[in-house]
C-alpha cells in the first residue's frame, strides 16, 4: 500500500475531527512570566498524561501508529478525541518520537490498551517550561533558528533549562502559513511568578 504523506494523514485527520467537534482541547497551564516583545514566555503546565511512539522512519510513521490508536486501534475500540499540538523531538534528538496528549477526562489508568504495542503512555507530573511561539511553516531551519534564540534568551536571563526541547504544533496543514501557531517547549527550573500570573488563553502570545 502506498504511503500517505504526513501533511496528507494529518489533514485526514484534522478534516475528520473539525466536522465532529467544535473545539480542540489544549494542556492547561498558567503563564507566569511573559516577554510579548520577544514572543516568549515561562509557563506551569499542569499533569498531563502522553501517548508516545518512536519516528522510526520519520514523522509520517509517527503520527500513523499514534492516529491509529486514537481512531478505534485498542482493545475497546474506543475513538479518542484528538487534542492539539502534536508534539515531536526537535531534528538532533538520539531518539525521535512522538506524543499525542490525551484528553484530561483520562487518566493513564482509565486509557483503553493499545493494540500496537509501539503506543507507550506516560504519566507527565506539573512543570514548568519555557516557550516561544513563532508563525509560518516550521522548517528544520526555522526551528532551529528560534531554538537558538530562545537558548540565547534563556541563557541571558539566567533561566537554567532541565530537560530536551520540543516542537509542538497546532493547526492542521491548510492553514495559512501567517496564521500558524507553532512553539518550542523546554522544562525550565521551577521560576517564581514575578511578572504576571493569569489563566492562559490560545492567544496569549
Amino acid at each position: 500500500m502506498k504511503k500517505v504523506p504526513f501533511l496528507a494523514s494529518l489533514a485526514i485527520l484534522m478534516g475528520l475531527l473539525t466536522s465532529t467537534v467544535n473545539a480542540i482541547e489544549e494542556p492547561a497551564y498558567e503563564v507566569l512570566q511573559s516577554w510579548d516583545g520577544k514572543n516568549i514566555q515561562v509557563r506551569l503546565y499542569a499533569p498531563r498524561v502522553l501517548a508516545r511512539t518512536a519516528m522510526t522512519e520519520g514523522e509520517n510513521s509517527g503520527f500513523r501508529v499514534l492516529a491509529a490508536y486514537i481512531f478505534g486501534g485498542n482493545e475497546t475500540e474506543q475513538e479518542i478525541a484528538m487534542t492539539a499540538p502534536v508534539q515531536r523531538s526537535m531534528a538532533e534528538s538520539p531518539n525521535p518520537n512522538m506524543a499525542f496528549v490525551m484528553p484530561s477526562e483520562f487518566t493513564i489508568e482509565s486509557l483503553p490498551a493499545p493494540n500496537d504495542e509501539r503506543v507507550q503512555f506516560s504519566e507527565e507530573p506539573a512543570y514548568h517550561a519555557a516557550v516561544i511561539r513563532f508563525t509560518g511553516r516550521a522548517t528544520e531551519e526555522r526551528v532551529e533558528e528560534h531554538w537558538l534564540t530562545l537558548s540565547a534568551f534563556l541563557e541571558s536571563e539566567s533561566i537554567e533549562t532541565t530537560g530536551q526541547p520540543t516542537l509542538n504544533q497546532y493547526n492542521p496543514p491548510w492553514t495559512l502559513p501567517f496564521m500558524r501557531r507553532n512553539e518550542i517547549i523546554v522544562p525550565v527550573a521551577k521560576q517564581r511568578s514575578d511578572r504576571t500570573s493569569r489563566a492562559a488563553t490560545k492567544n496569549d502570545l
